[in-house]
């Protein structure tokens, strides 16, 4: 596999992580993580499947394990043996911990000069929310977001996706994978500040044109992606179920509107987000209210649109194409597991079933 060799020794928990460092361990990195005495406090997360817990699992499949007390000489030097010819080095404590604890760059490169070393926070190792506690959700509220994650009304609600933790985990991956690439060729490794507020800004570039360009506030009823158009939009169904439209070109709303015999819609549904669209949103909305799911689904089955139906997790994870593209598996004591969404044609990543069990002061195999 891609990564076999990759030796990486992960202090953090959660979500950024973790989720990073087990999807080398997919790719055949040996991840050793370590753990305070207690735990990873994802190991006491419901709910639980096959004796333990499906968050837990989930993020730290294929991984070793060892609890050291960083705060004791033994534990730290422990520590340091494990560091000395370890490839990556991954901690997200609050910035100033790490070198509290002794573990912060300039002290393990001085071990090993060729330690590619990253931490992981919420707004990065200095400015001035550094210091500032924070969860996805804040990170979501402080940079935009949140303003255009709203219902109907205006108001923000609490956002389905952590977007600012995975979007950490896939930048710090990213910059990983960068930093041991160019190890090669200086045979030197590095330092990487990865924050959850950094590496979710640029998702915004498709969303906030208009503080941008215009100096002004984004509404989502006024974006063609976030609820302004009636062909990226959702709609309920007659037995109380969604769906949703999710493409905007012409062909598509052609498609649509004249298998529906409404092309007097057209022009209005091409036209710009907002106010001109609500007359096609309002008529869609009554037409979709006429059948249910079911009938919709296989309505539209021969019609090219950019139609979905809004599934629960357990009919999308039940769904032939999650099946298909091995995204849903199960182990032989009947866990779950989501896939390897990285997959090679040469060398495909391998997903372990088992996560390491919590024992004190002794590395074990996950298995």
């Amino acid at each position: 596999m891609k990564l076999e060799g990759i030796k990486v020794v992960d202090l953090s928990q959660f979500l950024p992580g973790p989720q990073m460092t087990a999807m080398m361990a997919d790719h055949g990195a040996d991840v050793l993580k370590v753990e305070p005495p207690a735990g990873d406090p994802s190991r006491q997360m419901a709910p639980f499947e096959a004796g333990q817990s499906v968050w837990f699992r989930t993020t730290n499949r294929g991984k070793r394990s060892v609890t050291l007390d960083l705060k004791s000489d033994v534990g730290l030097s422990t520590l340091y043996d494990l560091v000395k010819d370890a490839d990556v080095f991954v901690e997200a404590f609050r910035p100033g911990v790490a070198k509290r604890l002794g573990v912060d760059y300039p002290t393990l490169s001085g071990l090993n000069p060729r330690l590619v070393y990253c931490s992981i926070s919420a707004f990065g190792q200095d400015g001035p929310l550094a210091d500032h506690p924070a969860h996805d959700m804040a990170v979501e509220a402080l940079l935009g977001f949140m303003s255009v994650n709203d219902d109907r009304e205006g108001v923000p609600v609490v956002p389905a996706v952590p977007a600012a933790d995975m979007a950490a985990s896939l930048t710090a991956l990213s910059g990983v994978l960068m930093a041991l690439i160019g190890r090669d060729k200086t045979g030197r490794g590095d330092y990487l500040d990865i924050a959850m507020f950094d590496s979710l800004a640029p998702w915004s570039g498709h969303i906030a044109g208009p503080a941008f360009a215009e100096g002004r506030s984004v509404r989502s009823s006024e974006q063609r992606s976030l609820g302004g158009a009636a062909f990226y939009q959702v709609y309920e169904t007659a037995d109380d179920r969604y769906l949703v439209l999710a493409g905007r070109e012409e062909k598509f709303v052609r498609n649509l509107l004249n298998a529906l015999s409404r092309p007097d819609l057209i022009e209005a549904s091409i036209s710009d987000a907002g106010a001109p669209q609500h007359p096609v949103i309002q008529a869609l909305s009554e037409i979709f209210r006429t059948r249910t799911l079911a009938d919709w689904i296989q309505w539209f089955n021969d019609k090219n649109v950019c139609f979905a139906p809004v599934l629960d997790f357990v009919e999308a994870f039940e769904s032939e194409q999650m099946i298909a593209r091995g995204m849903m598996l199960i182990g032989p004591d009947g866990q779950h597991l989501i896939g390897s969404s990285i997959k090679f044609l040469h060398e495909p990543g391998a997903v372990s079933f088992e996560a390491p069990i919590l024992r004190s002061n002794d590395t074990n195999d996950a298995s």
